[in-house]
């Protein structure tokens, strides 16, 4: 559900790639073979770039606690939906941990000791995919009301739905000392962030400005929420909204990045732009933020990825790759980057993960 971007961003490179692993004995984790040649020009933040994914569309990886393993969304196949795998980087092995029934989003790992998963999936509404929305009122993204939240044991049995609130329930992460749940609900009848126990009791809800609240990470000792913001402020964004949300759309043009402290308090808006800023993530020592915008594009197509103090301050450019880089995730080590990117697809609209080891 979060990479909605990835259809208006799809460029093609015709470069191959390797799907093969080697063991390197000073990481001590088995990634596929480094694409230092996939770095652009003035990407000084990474080296040893490497490509884990080689096909499809793949978006949202997110590490375990230990960085020894990703867990994302995925399909490759027009007609496929969206599924939750885990993949190893000791091994390179990939599985899939969510039933294959209806179409999922949003995973995440149960942390600390991530012995359980989190994502939503629509299946008990409907084991089919569901229809993709139409575009005959612009670039909309269609908020599945089947979609609820539901955690599991890490190789994905015991299924345990965590919400139950009438229409879309998603977008859920984990805290890493493993207190909370964030997510993104419109049970109060507006997309706002709310929070829940990791057996889904004690549900609160944290916002309650009208317009779109999502997309939300914890930093590391759970102090404080990122999160992305859509806040319409005329009438006729007003209404536009409204309209679009009674038939379980958002057109998510106008996003910007706020933090607020765990409780919701002191919410403070960081970017203040035309762009579409989304994917925030703070770096291991919470002073800077990383996210996804196409604040240089004035098409609007082209995404990549920018770092900027939590005080919104020091705007920083990471990559320049002529296409979509979104949904970076630091290892809890601060040492790797894993991020989803067009660079290297075999054909038009692939999307695949990579990791590089950050320069600071």
């Amino acid at each position: 559900m979060k990479y909605f971007w990835l259809i208006l961003s799809a460029t093609v490179y015709f470069i191959t790639g390797c799907s093969c692993y080697f063991l390197n004995q000073k990481e001590d984790i088995i990634f596929s073979i480094k694409h230092n040649d996939l770095i652009m020009n003035d990407e000084r933040f990474f080296t040893n770039l490497r490509q884990l994914t080689f096909s499809g569309e793949n978006a949202e990886a997110y590490f375990s606690s230990d960085g020894k393993e990703l867990i994302f969304q995925g399909h490759d196949g027009d007609t496929l939906c969206d599924q939750i795998y885990i993949l190893n980087l000791l091994n390179g092995e990939k599985k899939r941990v969510s039933s294959g029934k209806g179409v999922t989003t949003c995973s995440y790992f149960i942390h600390p000791d991530c012995n359980g998963i989190v994502y939503s999936s629509t299946f008990l509404g409907d084991e089919k995919c569901p229809q993709k929305p139409s575009y005959s009122q612009g670039y909309v993204w269609k908020l599945y009301p089947d979609y609820d939240v539901f955690s599991s044991d890490v190789n994905g049995s015991n299924l345990s739905r965590l919400t139950t609130a009438p229409g879309y329930d998603a977008e859920a992460t984990v805290a890493f000392n493993g207190s909370k749940i964030i997510y993104t609900s419109i049970s109060s009848g507006d997309l706002e962030l709310w929070t829940m126990n990791i057996d889904g009791e004690n549900k609160t809800q944290l916002t309650n400005r009208l317009g779109y609240d999502g997309g939300a990470f914890f930093n590391m000792d759970a102090t404080k929420i990122v999160w992305r913001v859509y806040h319409p402020e005329s009438e006729q964004e007003i209404s536009d909204y409204l309209s679009l949300l009674d038939q379980n759309l958002i057109r998510p043009m106008a996003l910007q990045i706020w933090t607020m402290n765990a409780d919701g308090t002191e919410k403070k808006q960081i970017t203040n732009n035309e762009a579409a800023n989304f994917g925030p993530y703070f770096f291991p020592d919470g002073n800077r933020i990383i996210f996804s915008s196409n604040l240089h594009d004035q098409k609007g197509r082209d995404f990549d990825l920018y770092a900027i103090n939590s005080d919104g301050s020091n705007l920083e450019r990471v990559t320049f790759f002529e296409g979509f880089d979104g949904f970076p995730m630091f290892s809890p080590d601060g040492k790797y980057l894993v991020f989803a990117s067009n660079r290297n697809q075999k054909k038009r609209g692939e999307t695949n993960l990579f990791i590089a080891e950050w320069k600071y």
